[in-house]
């Protein structure tokens, strides 16, 4: 356990370069001529996220050529090798709808992964140069200061982020029912357009919660460790043990959790 703990902080500061270098590529081209595809009517990319998501790989291939990387623009990359099963999910541009039209609320959300469990994550919105960090065990920061979750103890009073259906292209009856009951049984409902931010916001109390659905294990693999280690609680939107890879997500304080999962379980 020594030798992976050793890794942990070796790929933690990997990481941190990482999504930096990331947030610099970004910052370069915003606001800019950027060549936009269609990869559906609400879910585009740009020649960022695959400039990013390029750099990423060329480095995890250069520095931890046994680990895997599952990425949003590019198929996986399979680990390979003997000893624990490493892999990186990696959003190169999280927000980048927010992003192409110049909205300042997007990042590069990066999590390390042991064998099916997140052990390290990283996070990086370069518009306020701000950097939330998590390890197993070891707590979440924010620029070096540990955060934690909100003391908010009632739905009423907590302000509630979500993203609404992603790529949606019909009416969602159920989402659209619990996006109403959020309204009237919360202090506010934020859509921001950054899952991996939302979660941050979550660990560093700017918002007491956040629910999505049909979200992919690099949206939420990052931000749901941040939560974890800020204090909060991270489950399914039915409070089933939470998993990177069923869609749903429903993070909070703790304090009130179960007052939303009555509301997102039937979504």
């Amino acid at each position: 356990m020594t030798r992976l703990k050793t890794l942990f902080s070796t790929e933690l500061a990997f990481a941190i370069d990482a999504v930096r270098k990331a947030g610099e590529m970004q910052l370069a081209r915003l606001g800019s001529d950027l060549r936009v595809t269609e990869k559906s009517q609400a879910n585009i990319v740009t020649e960022v996220d695959l400039a990013v998501e390029t750099m990423f790989r060329e480095r995890v291939a250069a520095t931890f050529p046994d680990h895997g990387v599952m990425g949003e623009e590019f198929a996986e990359a399979r680990p390979g090798g003997p000893g624990p099963v490493c892999r990186w999910l990696f959003d190169p541009v999280d927000g980048t709808a927010n992003y192409a039209h110049g909205l300042p609320f997007f990042c590069a959300s990066l999590a390390f992964e042991v064998d099916g469990v997140v052990e390290v994550a990283a996070i990086f919105e370069p518009t306020r140069r701000e950097l939330f960090t998590a390890t197993r065990g070891g707590g979440a920061v924010m620029n070096d200061r540990p955060i934690r979750v909100s003391a908010t103890a009632r739905l009423a009073d907590a302000l509630v982020a979500t993203g609404f259906p992603h790529n949606a292209t019909s009416r969602d009856a159920a989402a659209e029912r619990a996006i109403g009951e959020f309204a009237v049984r919360s202090r506010g409902v934020r859509r921001l357009g950054s899952a991996a931010l939302d979660l941050c916001y979550v660990a560093c109390a700017r918002t007491d919660a956040f629910y999505d659905t049909h979200l992919k294990p690099w949206d939420t693999a990052a931000g749901g460790l941040i939560v974890s280690e800020a204090g909060g609680r991270v489950t399914g939107l039915d409070a089933a043990a939470f998993s990177n890879y069923r869609g749903g997500v429903l993070a909070s304080n703790g304090r009130f959790h179960d007052d939303l999962v009555a509301i997102t379980a039937a979504i």
